[in-house]
């Protein structure tokens, strides 16, 4: 679906605030300049673009690393407001969500497999913001807040960001507190009843202590009609906040005190009916059956009345908030910092997961909350031939689950087989309950470093290495109790509890696991000119172990399989050569780039035909291939003109992968026995196959080829401000304004 939206401009109140304190130190200025353009970062005029990628400040065209960049004014100007936004901007960065905890980012084809997640196992993109790890992917659904500039670093960066980041990692760097008063804001408003606004502050409280504030809130209307609650659904209503204080109190020390608040309160996660396709379950087992047994259609059978029909609860309540103190110490020879941080997620979801109008399943909801604190301190040091990071990284989290699901009057004859005399009683399946109780214990230490030895003046190899420990622990359980709420108990017998078993199992379990590995990688770059570098990478990195965090998968005889509680690490082999370039007084950028990626035990959701699971459960297929080329075209040819193009190809599959799910055509039959052959896809009443071989097919969601263009245009340029619009093609066309102002300062 595309949006279109137009914006207005305004001054926040805040600024009126300031302004008469900082109007006798008004004189002509041109206004600040931005530095940071979309894509590979191109620039008003000849200054490099500078990037924290390495943990170090250094320019974005001499690091030997693909990395998109993205500066703030950007980001407002072709409404990238979130991640999901963002991937229209950089190549090969996948975003996609059913709901904030079901929410995935992938980088080049890898990073989380498609519809996969759970908290018992780690992303493969990392998100920082100001050097701080956002473990909950749920992040990525919140709104940018007062970002400076975003770094989308491609590959594997297992040795400065650890081992959440076998496909890369984004970088967000956020406006900081400054000793000049200065503000900005913007409003949007657009169709859907999409409102949008933002607006920071930032000036001094004293010589020595500046502080800045940044607010954000955004609401629009639901895009899907619920013709049972009359109300449209999957809507937004989303807030930020962010404070920050600085306190210098000499020219070789800063310390930042941050903290943040974000809320997502929409009416969501739903879906509309499109279509039914054959499996081999028999046919009075199939929808169009089991649908006119109970008199159901669905509201409409064309997908773009966007329309549906559930009847149960919704809500995609998602909190997230935190604080961290930042310490810089400029020690002469080198640079000390230290990053504190704690971080909080609560969710509270409601669902309807018979994604019906029909009362099948009545409630499903499954609330978490996480503790989350980090500690990392490194050191870090520039000379002639030499620069280096070394440092560590310690990791805690904690997350508690209490999951609630419940069975509602018309379950019994959907979920019963029909020959059953039991299908036709609504009292065996209502109001059956399962409570679930899990929790997660995380823990991560690491040393790290990464030299740069500069041979000559156009040679530099650069080794990294990292040393991880993780150690995993979980508890789950499953309680089960009947309408009574007589608990339901394993191995209970009798047609109704036969029935209510085969639909919840109690089951309780604590798996643990705990692992070291070892990362590192070697670069060779070659500067063939002054603004043209040539690099070759080989990078050894893994994505760690993870637990089935969600309940074992069972045997034939419905016994958890102990062995199925560990996953093992994903090991990843990455190759990458590029070739970084800037022509035009470096108004013209040409950057490319060309990958390969193998990864050993890839982390996926299999089945198990041996030992007879039906089920899905996380374990490990044998291996994952991801390759291909990628290019970054900007041009720049004026301060008021910016454009940008990006193009990628990628080939991602499955080298080998023999015990895979199964696709529903090939599901629902009898399974097959020893001598016997799968019927036809989509027979119904047919013999399925325990589970299938993929080997060779291509990874789910990941496109082949990737092309996006991006222009933006600055239309105003006044004394003290810039004000500035743009747009972004081809998947969102909006067209945004913002308008920055900043004092200017006596000579």
């Amino acid at each position: 679906m595309l949006r279109y939206s137009t914006s207005t401009l305004a001054l926040a109140a805040a600024f009126l605030l300031v302004m008469p304190a900082a109007a006798q130190n008004a004189q002509t200025s041109d206004g600040p300049e931005e530095t940071t353009s979309v894509g590979t970062g191109a620039s008003d005029s000849s200054d490099e673009i500078i990037v924290t990628a390495r943990r170090r400040e250094e320019s974005a065209q001499d690091i030997p690393i693909a990395v998109s960049v993205v500066g703030g004014e950007h980001i407002d100007n072709t409404g990238s407001f979130n991640v999901g936004r963002l991937q229209q901007l950089t190549p090969t960065l996948q975003f996609y969500s059913s709901n904030p905890r079901n929410t995935a980012v992938n980088i080049r084809g890898i990073g989380v497999p498609f519809g996969l997640t759970s908290d018992g196992f780690e992303q493969g993109v990392g998100i920082y913001i100001d050097d701080v790890y956002y473990a909950r992917v749920a992040s990525a659904t919140f709104d940018f807040l007062d970002v400076a500039q975003i770094e989308v670093l491609r590959g594997p960066q297992g040795t400065l960001y650890g081992k959440n980041t076998t496909a890369g990692a984004i970088n967000i760097r956020t406006n900081q507190p400054t000793f000049d008063f200065e503000g900005k804001a913007e409003i949007s408003i657009g169709n859907y009843d999409f409102k949008q606004a933002k607006a920071s502050v930032s000036g001094p409280l004293s010589d020595t202590l500046a502080a800045r504030l940044a607010l954000s809130t955004t609401s629009r209307r639901g895009t899907i009609y619920n013709v049972t609650t009359d109300r449209f659904i999957q809507s937004q209503d989303n807030l930020g906040l962010r404070g920050q204080l600085l306190w210098e109190p000499t020219d070789d020390l800063s310390v930042t005190l941050v903290g943040d608040y974000n809320q997502q309160d929409a009416v969501c996660c739903g879906s509309v009916f499109v279509r039914t396709g054959a499996t081999q379950r028999p046919l009075n087992r199939q929808f169009a059956a089991l649908a006119a047994a109970l008199n159901y259609a669905p509201p409409s059978t064309n997908p773009f009345d966007r329309v549906t029909d559930l009847d149960a609860s919704l809500n995609a309540g998602n909190k997230i908030a935190g604080v961290a103190l930042r310490v810089n110490w400029d020690l002469g020879a080198g640079e000390l910092t230290s990053i504190t941080a704690w971080r909080y997620w609560d969710w509270k979801p409601e669902n309807d997961r018979d994604f019906t109008g029909l009362s099948i399943v009545s409630l499903s909801q499954n609330p978490s909350q996480q503790d989350q604190y980090t500690q990392e301190i490194r050191y870090s040091q520039t000379g002639e031939r030499f620069d280096f990071v070394v440092g560590a990284f310690a990791f805690n989290q904690r997350i508690d689950t209490q999951g609630t699901e419940a069975q509602g009057s018309d379950a019994s004859r959907w979920n019963i087989n029909p020959s059953n005399v039991l299908s036709n009683d609504p009292t065996v399946l209502e109001g059956l309950t399962a409570r679930n109780t899990q929790f997660l214990k995380s823990t991560s230490v690491a040393l790290f470093g990464q030299l740069s030895w500069k041979v000559t003046d156009a040679l530099t190899i650069q080794p990294g290495a990292r040393l991880n420990y993780d150690k995993k622990e979980g508890f789950y359980q499953r309680e089960v109790f009947d309408g009574q709420g007589v608990p339901v108990l394993f191995g209970q017998t009798g047609a109704r509890r036969a029935a209510q078993l085969a639909v919840f199992t109690p089951q309780i379990s604590a798996p643990e696991a705990s692992d070291w590995n070892f990362s590192y990688d070697l670069t060779v770059s070659y500067k063939l000119a002054d603004d043209v570098l040539g690099y070759a990478t080989y990078a050894k990195s893994f994505k760690t172990i993870g637990i089935n965090q969600n309940g074992l998968p069972t045997d034939a005889a419905g016994v958890p399989i102990a062995a199925a509680g560990q996953i093992r690490p994903e090991t990843v082999n990455h190759y990458e050569v590029g070739l970084k370039s800037q022509f035009w007084d470096r108004r013209l950028t040409l950057n490319l780039a060309a990958f390969r990626t193998d990864i050993e035990d890839y982390q996926a959701t299999v089945n198990n035909g041996q030992l007879g699971v039906l089920r899905g459960y996380l374990a490990n297929a044998d291996k994952v291939r991801s390759q291909g080329i990628e290019a970054d075209f900007s041009l720049r040819p004026s301060e008021r003109f910016n454009t940008y193009v990006n193009a990628a190809y990628t080939d991602a599959k499955y080298v080998r992968f023999v015990d895979a799910p199964c696709p529903p055509e090939l599901a629902g039959g009898t399974i097959v026995g020893a001598g016997q052959t799968p019927s036809a896809p989509g027979t119904p009443g047919g013999l399925s196959p325990a589970n299938c071989d993929i080997s060779g097919q291509r990874l789910p969601g990941v496109s082949k080829g990737t092309a996006s263009p991006t222009s933006a245009w600055a239309f105003a340029r006044m004394p003290g401000s810039v004000c500035s619009f743009g747009r972004a093609m081809p998947l969102t066309r909006i067209i945004s304004s913002s308008c920055l102002w900043v004092p200017a300062t006596p000579d």
